[in-house]
């Protein structure tokens, strides 16, 4: 069994940005577990633990659905959290693109005759820097902290394709792998 879920990655000048400010928030903001930044990405859809022998049907399934769907650009802007500032468990950037939402609907579609369930919740592009520890408050000023961020641009980046990855938990953080790579249909732009 691996831990899997599918996702998008960031162009690397985006990620370079992002960890810039990644690092200056760990300055500013006790009680977070940081997310390295070689592991920052938008998951499209949480897997969990699946057999080994699911991967290739899988991938099947995803270059079925996704080799017609339009390569698009999304924009990485501002921070937040949620739920909210007064209890955050999450630490976030901002994710918008045209077609991140029907993207993310296709996957479900593509995956839900192999037995994965749809998400009962509404999907919310959003890249995680940070997550709280239970024991951990947010300070105060979080709030006002994040307002200095909002309006913050840190890129564009191309969705060319959305890729298979295996999560293996460790003591110091999650190390992921890529298992397959499934290459979206033509460039909206050409058309």
């Amino acid at each position: 069994m691996i831990r899997a879920f599918v996702a998008v990655t960031l162009d690397r000048k985006v990620i370079d940005e992002i960890a810039a400010a990644s690092a200056r928030l760990q300055r500013e903001i006790d009680g977070v577990r940081w997310v390295a930044s070689g592991n920052f990405h938008l998951t499209l859809k949480f897997l969990g633990n699946i057999d080994e022998a699911k991967i290739d049907p899988l991938g099947d399934a995803l270059r079925k659905e996704l080799h017609l769907f339009p390569r698009f650009t999304i924009n990485a802007k501002g921070l937040g959290v949620f739920p909210g500032p007064g209890r955050p468990r999450v630490l976030w950037v901002g994710l918008t693109g045209d077609r991140l939402v029907s993207l993310a609907s296709r996957v479900e579609s593509a995956l839900e005759p192999l037995g994965f369930a749809p998400e009962s919740r509404q999907f919310t592009p959003h890249l995680t820097i940070g997550r709280w520890r239970e024991s951990e408050r947010a300070p105060k000023a979080l709030g006002r902290r994040l307002e200095n961020w909002q309006a913050h641009d840190f890129g564009l980046s191309n969705v060319e394709s959305v890729k298979l990855i295996q999560s293996v938990l460790k003591s110091d953080g999650a190390s992921y792998h890529e298992l397959i790579t499934v290459p979206l249909g033509a460039d909206a732009r050409d058309r």
